[in-house]
């Protein structure tokens, strides 16, 4: 329950600090709007594999008023259930950089540790602290800007002298027109 009050007062102080549309709050809008997307995962992570799994799924951005970030909400298939996902990016116009925040089905009631960092040109790089199976790691999301955006997850269990990608995403533009929400 702490956690979930420490990340509304997180959230309350990134609203209040996000009051400007210009700069930095509009780094995501290349991905308004219904996508496609197409997911590979390492299979094993941390474990030196090479074993990739594929899923496609569709996502929806949305910005949020004034300047304050976004959230995207994913739905997918992976190995036989569907899955049900939301990244909640919020813009802080006093420091210029993103927390990137995710929940997901998987783990119901459970918010990621937030991921920080911004843009230089096209490319953008976002780090927090995490644990995976156990211990504690880096974890690090890339986003390249593009007409078929692309994301990338790395984890680093050596303080970030070495990254290991273990999930990446390819975007393609959802040419259906929708008449009801992506995400139920």
């Amino acid at each position: 329950m702490w956690r979930f009050v420490s990340l509304g007062l997180v959230v309350i102080a990134a609203l209040a600090q996000a009051s400007d549309n210009g700069g930095g709050a509009r780094d995501f809008d290349f991905l308004i709007g219904v996508w496609n997307v197409h997911s590979r995962y390492l299979q094993g992570r941390l474990q030196r594999s090479q074993k990739w799994g594929e899923f496609e799924g569709h996502s929806q951005m949305r910005p949020l008023s004034n300047g304050l970030g976004n959230v995207d909400e994913y739905t997918f298939l992976r190995d036989g259930k569907q899955v049900h996902g939301v990244a909640f990016r919020l813009w802080n116009s006093t420091t210029n950089q993103w927390a990137i925040y995710w929940a997901d089905s998987i783990m119901p009631g459970v918010i990621q540790p937030p991921l920080f960092g911004g843009f230089t040109g096209d490319a953008g790089e976002f780090i927090g602290d995490d644990t995976f199976d156990g211990k504690k790691i880096l974890c690090r999301f890339r986003w390249m800007r593009s007409a078929s955006p692309r994301w990338e997850q790395a984890f680093s269990a050596d303080g970030g002298k070495t990254w290991e990608t273990n999930w990446i995403m390819t975007f393609t533009k959802d040419k259906v027109v929708r008449s009801r929400p992506l995400i139920r």
